[in-house]
């Protein structure tokens, strides 16, 4: 599984912060892994040069082999209590969509008896 990391100039984007918060969310998701292609996390600062409660974003795309992206958005006050939230949340999703999907599956058809 890929994962990239973007965040704005707002946000301190250094090393520490993206190899931090790009671990955690690997250690959340990792019983997803080998059905997902690649996280895409972005955090940045909503209100960039003003200090203000929860101004901190973060939102994880996930691309599952075969289907269409699922994306969450969570906010903080810091990045990292952001991409934690987010974690969780994406973690929950993806496990109704897998979930979803094996109830879903159907036997193929069998061929007709002449």
């Amino acid at each position: 599984m890929q994962v990239q990391f973007n965040s704005d100039s707002s946000v301190m984007g250094t090393e520490n912060v993206a190899e931090r918060i790009e671990a955690r969310v690997r250690e959340k998701l990792a019983r997803f892994e080998d059905r997902l292609t690649r996280l895409e996390i972005h955090v940045h600062d909503e209100n960039a040069h003003k200090h203000g409660h929860d101004d901190k974003a973060c939102t994880i795309e996930a691309r599952p082999r075969g289907g269409r992206p699922i994306g969450v958005t969570e906010g903080a006050s810091t990045v990292d209590d952001a991409a934690r939230k987010a974690a969780t949340t994406l973690s929950q999703r993806l496990a109704r969509h897998f979930g979803k999907e094996s109830r879903h599956k159907h036997d193929p058809r069998p061929g007709k008896v002449m």
